[in-house]
């Protein structure tokens, strides 16, 4: 009973399922950036320099043999990525960005209040 509490508890916390969503959601965002390179930035960008290359498709690029050009994809594919997360993480520390602590020093409005209390607690004791 205790291995299935243990495994219970682990599975269910938070770090599996967390886990488990940023897997699904990797893979449809790998998706969504080689769709990206395919079919927007191979045809808008890469198109003149794959006809002066002798090819149409990126993925018919060779030199001597070597068909080079999924590797060339995968790498533009991979620096899309790169770029994105980038951005996501840097706007998400942004918005979980700490606030910086509150000096512990009492405002003048505060010493003053202080000072009061202090006066009316020296009256009371006479």
């Amino acid at each position: 009973m205790g291995f299935l509490k243990e495994f219970k508890d682990f599975a269910f916390k938070g770090n599996v399922i967390d886990l488990a969503v940023g897997v699904i959601i990797g893979g449809a965002f790998g998706k969504i950036i080689s769709s990206l390179v395919a079919d927007v930035i191979t045809p808008l960008l890469l198109t003149p320099a794959l006809k002066a290359a002798g090819a149409e498709d990126i993925t018919k690029l060779s030199w001597h043999g070597v068909t080079y050009g999924n590797f060339l994809s995968s790498v533009i594919s991979f620096f899309c990525i790169a770029i994105v997360l980038f951005w996501i993480i840097k706007g998400a520390n942004k918005i979980s960005k700490k606030p910086e602590p509150i000096t512990a020093e009492p405002t003048e409005d505060q010493k003053l209040l202080m000072e009061i209390r202090d006066i009316l607690k020296n009256k009371n004791n006479l």
